[in-house]
């Protein structure tokens, strides 16, 4: 329980936090437009007005919230500014895009009962607009402001309409078209099919959002939602001149006719902040895909997996931390995530680029990769990049033991952590206070061993003559082979380097029985926080969080840290 609270304690209490505001401002302003300003307003619309309003606020709220977590820069500075405070904290930052997701989950719930309760509400209006009768108080209400200039409530003025036109003709109904057509497709293109695939699509789709708020501060300009004004119902109470409302406003009567003002437009109060901190995100993000980058070497992997090695002025890095990349003449307005792997302790920074779609394709062509000879250096593409950026990975050296799991190219942000091991235990001497790494990649395919082979045989071969063969467990595994295959590597299985790596750990095969592995390592560690590293696919995650709260006993804590992007 201790290490689930560990593990997940404040994640669940954030989320906790989260809804609870949600929940309150439901109930808050659905309560708010049972007041008597609202009286007259809920005679023509019924709850529906509550039903319509409280999930407006809670959308003020969501949309809040929404931007904030794709301010890559703010959270590279939180995640700065809290770590030497909390490292639990700290690591609730690497959860930003399940935050984000959260959110925009919400939004949508939160949209689709808003709307449904204006489809309630429209109709009503344009019942009480239509029904021509002067005994019936929904039509003297609806009169209300007609020929003589007086405030109205029902903002539906004529019979020749209906709802089609009234949604197209006025500025809330064309701003929540606009705004719910934004929204459909930017969460549809978000759908992991779609942004695997057709990442295009998603990019491009998911920047509608600048829409969506520039739709969302203008929807309550028109001030649909109307209640009496304070001066009104100090000369006309609802409760007690509704009944006489055939009498409203002739001689002798103690009721005036009631006057109406619409709500405000509150809106821009709540996204103004994150609007602001939006955009100076982007400012910053301009200024750095400005700045020059150099492309020092070109190599080109077998699998096609192209290395970049490149140069930039100032440009300082943490291990495991990744930068967006921009190629200008591929693209103006793409930019796609890249893991960092080379260490801070090298004069250059380099990312590993596997060749899986239409960007990637036409990178691989513009560096060269289609062609045999040699490419000049003027030659090659411009680049632009934006970051480094924070990741869970920078609090690798905060543990005495340390679990890295990498799934197929997913071990790229282990690369410059072994890489920085190499340089602090090889070349600098220092004494770091991680004492042990237990390193595990998970491969479908042998061709994508092939380029990143000889960091780890130069490692083994590093560490052996330092006689430090302990600091570093590795265990490579094969989970996808041909019969063929096996039965070659089944021969040369007694040789003295594994055919494959050319490592001495030889490979595995099938995938790892993670029960055994982590009983092993807290049998090794106890007493010890043990720090999980994964790079991987969420269900590989699902399995390692669940192993890290199972196997945390005899003193020993696992604390899970995922990748994400």
């Amino acid at each position: 329980m201790g290490n689930f609270a560990a593990n997940e304690g404040l994640s669940i209490f954030v989320i906790l936090v989260w809804l609870g505001i949600n929940a309150f401002l439901f109930v808050h302003f659905y309560i708010v437009f049972l007041d008597e300003r609202f009286y007259y307003t809920r005679v023509l619309l019924g709850h529906a007005l509550s039903w319509a309003r409280a999930p407006a606020a809670c959308l003020n709220f969501n949309c809040m919230l929404i931007l904030l977590p794709v301010c890559r820069n703010l959270l590279s500075f939180l995640r700065g500014t809290i770590q030497c405070c909390s490292r639990t904290a700290a690591r609730q930052l690497d959860r930003n895009i399940t935050f984000h997701k959260l959110v925009a989950y919400m939004i949508a719930l939160h949209t689709a009962i808003h709307i449904i309760a204006h489809l309630f509400n429209f109709e009503r209006f344009m019942n009480a607009q239509l029904d021509g009768n002067a005994s019936d108080i929904n039509y003297v209400l609806s009169q209300i402001g007609n020929g003589d200039n007086r405030s109205f409530l029902n903002p539906i003025r004529t019979n020749d309409t209906n709802q089609t036109i009234v949604m197209f003709t006025t500025i809330a109904g064309l701003t929540g078209v606009v705004i719910t057509l934004a929204l459909i497709l930017i969460i549809t293109s978000s759908m992991e099919v779609i942004r695997r695939s057709y990442f295009e699509v998603f990019w491009f789709t998911h920047h509608l959002f600048v829409v969506f708020f520039i739709g969302l501060v203008l929807h309550g300009v028109g001030r649909i939602v109307r209640g009496q004004t304070v001066t009104s119902l100090e000369n006309h109470k609802p409760n007690e001149c509704e009944k006489y409302f055939e009498q409203w406003g002739k001689n002798g009567s103690h009721c005036q006719y009631p006057e109406f003002a619409g709500n405000p437009p509150m809106t821009w109060k709540w996204v103004v902040a994150p609007m602001f901190l939006y955009l100076c995100e982007r400012l910053i993000r301009f200024i750095r895909s400005q700045q020059k980058v150099v492309i020092t070497k070109v190599v080109m992997h077998p699998s096609k997996t192209l290395e970049l090695q490149m140069k930039k002025k100032g440009f300082k890095m943490e291990v495991g931390q990744y930068v967006f990349m921009q190629c200008p003449s591929i693209s103006q307005l793409e930019w796609h995530p890249f893991t960092l792997t080379s260490a801070p302790e090298e004069d250059h920074f380099s990312v590993h680029i596997r060749i899986v779609g239409d960007w990637t394709e036409r990178l691989y062509k513009a560096c060269g990769g289609d062609k045999s000879e040699f490419q000049d250096a003027w030659k090659l593409p411009k680049m632009a990049v934006d970051g480094p950026f924070g990741t869970a990975s920078e609090d690798v050296f905060r543990y005495e033991a340390v679990v890295l799991v990498g799934a197929g190219i997913g071990v790229t942000p282990f690369a410059s952590i072994l890489k920085s091991v190499w340089y602090k235990h090889v070349q600098e001497n220092a004494d770091i206070f991680t004492k042990k790494i237990y390193f595990y990649w998970l491969c479908p395919e042998t061709q994508a061993f092939e380029w990143f082979a000889d960091l780890l045989q130069s490692l083994e071969g590093q560490m052996g003559e330092k006689d430090m063969s302990d600091f570093l467990s590795y265990n490579i595994y094969l989970t996808r082979w041909k019969d063929k295959e096996a039965a070659h590597l089944r021969v040369h299985h007694e040789a003295e380097n594994d055919p494959i790596t050319g490592l001495k750990q030889k490979t595995l095969y099938g995938k790892p029985n993670w029960d055994t592995e982590f009983s092993t390592i807290a049998a090794k560690h106890p007493g010890s926080k043990v720090g999980v590293f994964l790079c991987g696919p969420p269900v590989l995650g699902e399995q390692l969080a669940k192993q890290c709260i199972a196997h945390s006993e005899s003193g020993v804590k696992f604390i899970f840290n995922k990748e994400n992007f």
